[in-house]
């Protein structure tokens, strides 16, 4: 949108004085004509902008002038240090997060304290989970809960899980986070660290109740943990599994929530191929099973199947 790239210009020129246009219109990724249009622009708004020619010349923001954000809504503020904490794509990425910085230090003092704990409860990463792009969720709560979360209270959700049916946890927040444009609430449910997917949450219920979180990390530190845990979780693997088609359906529904992805047909008509995200989340969600279904491959989730089944046997015999 034009309005994000002359307030990019701005920040550019605030933060360097004078860019030569090629330079401004690479890091922007536009053309040096746009770049003339819009300084031309800027300065017909009042900013103090111009085009100097020569050898030494480029776009200059006179000396001094700094943009008032006393006016910056709670809203404003959020979004700007949303840019400044997420990974930046292109070019402009690093300069224009700087710049940004730079911009909030001219908040006035009384309202610095509300930027600080915006930082400490929200974070933006653009990259996706395990390098892929996932949908942006139409997330009801996210509002209620950015509320919340600024207060530092306790909360109560109604949450609906991938499997079972929804109900209501009491949590102690660290904050959001916005996962390639899926956001997640970070909270300690019961003392432990967990991550709740907004989509999911169907009711919010403020406490009035300080948050009593298990320690003192800030959000990105336990946000960072958490993502790891996820990311380098055991290979996943696709078990082939012959089941009655009358209750294929029941089967891929009670083992979705250990799934990476959707169940295809097997080339059989009564074989699927399930997609676990590892050997052991699969024996877990399939053994229960009994002789509903069987595990036809690969040989050594068969051989774990094989071996858990004895352990039971053994155990019950």
């Amino acid at each position: 949108m034009r309005s994000d790239r002359l307030l990019a210009t701005l920040l550019l020129l605030q933060t360097h004085g004078r860019l030569p246009a090629p330079e401004l219109a690479r890091r922007l990724e536009v053309s040096t004509r746009t770049v003339a249009r819009d300084v031309e622009a800027l300065s017909s708004a009042g900013v103090p902008v111009y085009v100097e020619r020569g050898r030494r010349g480029g776009v200059v923001l006179m000396p001094g002038f700094r943009t008032d954000v006393s006016g910056l809504t709670d809203d404003e503020m959020r979004a700007l240090l949303a840019l400044t904490d997420g990974e930046q794509g292109g070019s402009l990425g690093r300069a224009v997060a700087s710049a940004v910085r730079k911009l909030l230090a001219a908040v006035p003092e009384a309202r610095r304290g509300g930027i600080a704990r915006a930082r400490r409860t929200v974070v933006v990463e653009q990259q996706g989970w395990h390098r892929a792009g996932q949908r942006t969720d139409d997330d009801a709560a996210l509002t209620e809960l950015e509320r919340v979360v600024a207060a530092d209270e306790r909360i109560r959700i109604r949450y609906r899980p991938a499997s079972g049916d929804p109900g209501w946890r009491t949590v102690d927040p660290y904050g959001l986070v916005s996962k390639a444009g899926t956001w997640y609430l970070i909270a300690a449910a019961r003392g432990t660290p967990r991550m709740f997917r907004v989509s999911r949450v169907e009711e919010v219920a403020a406490t009035g109740t300080p948050a009593r979180r298990p320690d003192e990390r800030d959000l990105e530190q336990v946000w960072i943990e958490l993502r790891d845990r996820l990311e380098q979780a055991p290979e996943a693997v696709t078990v082939r599994v012959r089941v009655d088609p009358g209750r294929r359906a029941m089967v891929e529904r009670v083992v979705t929530a250990q799934l990476v992805g959707p169940p295809e047909q097997d080339d059989q008509p009564d074989v699927v191929r399930l997609p676990f995200r590892a050997a052991g989340a699969a024996v877990g969600a399939l053994l229960g099973f009994g002789v509903v279904l069987e595990v036809l491959g690969p040989p050594e989730v068969r051989a774990l199947m094989a071996e858990r089944a004895a352990d039971v046997v053994a155990l019950y015999g």
